[in-house]
């Protein structure tokens, strides 16, 4: 414990921010040798004004510093600082970047992360195309990166653990204030699997103002991001700005122009974003920095080839309409020129054999497979 007080200390210092701690430490290594500097040589960071400098030098941690460790410890986290090992590379590259994570579970410092958002009211098309996304990212040795937000952020999660690979959340709030309450079973299984870190205090609260914050170490930690159906307003765009500010990729996956839920991914595609339609997009475009097994298989989608199931002419008609997308049953009607009472039938029969599935308000879509090959 001894030797991560100083980390907090520093970091408790009224004025002092990540950008300014990230300073600090690069020119004088350690926050010991921060506090032992003098006036002079700490005035002399840009940004550390006389007044400041004469801030440090007084300052006295706090005692519930002291308290705040051991309680951290005693629930079985880590407390890893800029100086540990297991301290994720990208995130030292980044301007501001936490000085300590707490971590519950295994954060290696492998780079080979990537980042996976989007919005928390996510149609079943978001939520089947982010697990597939995630299971095959996992699949080529790739971290699948979220925040454990719902919607699209726990499909990621649970994508990567379907595929059993790793994936680490980044929480707006502390290790013990779970949030989502309902995502406490998936905070254990990615801890088991992967880890879950945050910058705050174990008790924070998961207020508002937490998350744009949270949201620069989701893609600092990460080569790039991939953002899954987000409205013109959703935060999910503060991480693909934040991403790009960070050089780093930016990835978008295209929903239907119909849905309002994809006006943001369509506007980050606009806007130089690369479109994803399977793993593959990401892995080609990302090849100069991830070093891939050649053995490796790279899942992708298979379409439902009518030809290996037993369907008349009808019903594979129907199901050649259908996409991954959910269609309304208007449209569909409107599509295959057939009585809504007869194509309702079909349906009925084409979800019995698991190739579509019916969300509520009448909408349909195909059920999304997978195969290794």
């Amino acid at each position: 414990m001894d030797n991560i007080l100083p980390w907090f200390a520093l970091k408790s210092v009224p004025g002092i921010g990540n950008y300014l701690f990230k300073k600090l430490i690069k020119r004088f290594k350690s926050p010991e040798a921060v506090f032992e500097a003098s006036c002079s040589e700490l005035s002399s960071i840009d940004g550390i004004s006389e007044r400041l400098a004469g801030v440090i030098k007084k300052f006295k941690a706090p005692e519930d510093l002291k308290k705040e460790i051991d309680a951290a410890i005693k629930k079985g986290y880590m407390i890893i600082t800029m100086s540990d090992r297991d301290y994720p590379l990208l995130l030292l590259e980044i301007p501001d970047p936490p000085p300590l994570l707490y971590v519950s579970g295994n954060l290696c410092s492998s780079s080979k992360n990537i980042a996976v958002v989007g919005s928390r009211n996510a149609t079943d098309y978001g939520l089947s195309i982010t697990k597939r996304l995630c299971s095959e990212l996992v699949s080529n040795n790739i971290t699948v990166v979220s925040g454990m937000a719902r919607g699209i952020d726990t499909a990621a999660h649970e994508g990567a653990l379907n595929g059993n690979g790793k994936t680490i959340a980044v929480l707006g709030s502390g290790l013990g204030r779970i949030y989502p309450v309902q995502n406490t079973k998936l905070f254990h299984m990615i801890s088991e699997n992967g880890a879950v870190i945050s910058e705050l205090p174990l008790m924070a609260e998961p207020d508002a103002f937490n998350f744009p914050a949270r949201n620069r170490i989701i893609s600092g930690i990460s080569l790039g991001t991939v953002v899954v159906e987000a409205t013109k307003r959703s935060g999910s765009l503060i991480t693909a700005r934040l991403a790009a500010e960070q050089n780093r990729e930016v990835f978008a996956v295209p929903g239907s122009i119909e849905s309002f839920k994809s006006t943001g991914t369509h506007t980050l595609i606009k806007q130089g974003a690369k479109l994803v339609e399977n793993v593959k997009d990401i892995i080609d475009e990302l090849s100069n920095v991830l070093v891939s097994n050649k053995n490796t298989a790279i899942k992708e989608k298979k379409e439902i080839d009518s030809q290996d199931i037993c369907l008349n002419a009808e019903e594979s008609q129907v199901l050649k309409a259908l996409e991954s997308y959910p269609v309304h049953i208007d449209e569909l009607t409107r599509k295959v020129k057939m009585e809504t009472g007869k194509l309702l039938s079909i349906l009925l029969k084409l979800e019995l054999q698991d190739l579509i599935k019916q969300a509520p308000g009448k909408l349909f879509s195909l059920r999304i497979k997978t195969e290794e090959y």
